[in-house]
């Protein structure tokens, strides 16, 4: 089979992150920069290459302040470690549209094998003729792993931040 590659649709695709706030409320957030790379036998995405990497310092959550902390040493240190990146190394069919993705995530200076549940789309043309494969992506890590270990305790127990992050992307690819 021939190999085909494929390049992100930034405009219809997010990459979004939730981590729970004083243990009672989920605070959301995004990556606004990012890039997604493909190649694939053919449009069989189970034997392919996939690369994804995003700019630390794009970290949106809403607060200017809350941003500008993650920005620092005490989160992804962004000026230190510019990118965060993922690389696949196995995607394998569950069921149906239903997938795994395992590969290895790279924060700061810390590479961790994880895996994501992937649930294929499709494959459509757009009505200007460029085709197109969706992809929403879901996943947990655990933000220690990485590095990323800031918190403060609060007066009547628990922390600040959880340390368990979860992860949702809306991918849409274009085939080059």
């Amino acid at each position: 089979m021939s190999k085909i590659k494929w390049n992100l649709d930034l405009s219809h695709s997010e990459v979004t992150f939730k981590v729970k706030h004083m243990m009672i409320t989920n605070v959301s957030g995004s990556f606004t920069d990012f890039v997604v790379n493909a190649e694939t036998d053919g449009e069989d995405f189970t034997k392919s290459e996939i690369n994804f990497s995003t700019k630390a310092a794009s970290v949106n959550t809403g607060s200017e302040q809350r941003d500008g902390h993650l920005r620092t040493a005490e989160f992804f240190d962004a000026e230190k470690f510019p990118e965060i990146k993922f690389k696949a190394t196995k995607y394998e069919k569950v069921s149906g549209d239903d997938y795994i993705l395992y590969g290895d995530l790279t924060i700061k200076d810390t590479t961790k094998n994880i895996l994501l549940n992937v649930e294929f789309g499709g494959i459509q043309k757009d009505p200007y003729g460029n085709i197109k494969a969706g992809f929403t992506v879901n996943g947990k890590i655990n933000r220690k792993d990485f590095g990323l270990t800031w918190n403060a305790a609060l007066e009547t127990g628990g922390v600040m931040v959880s340390e368990e992050v979860k992860i949702n992307c809306e991918i849409q690819l274009v085939k080059a």
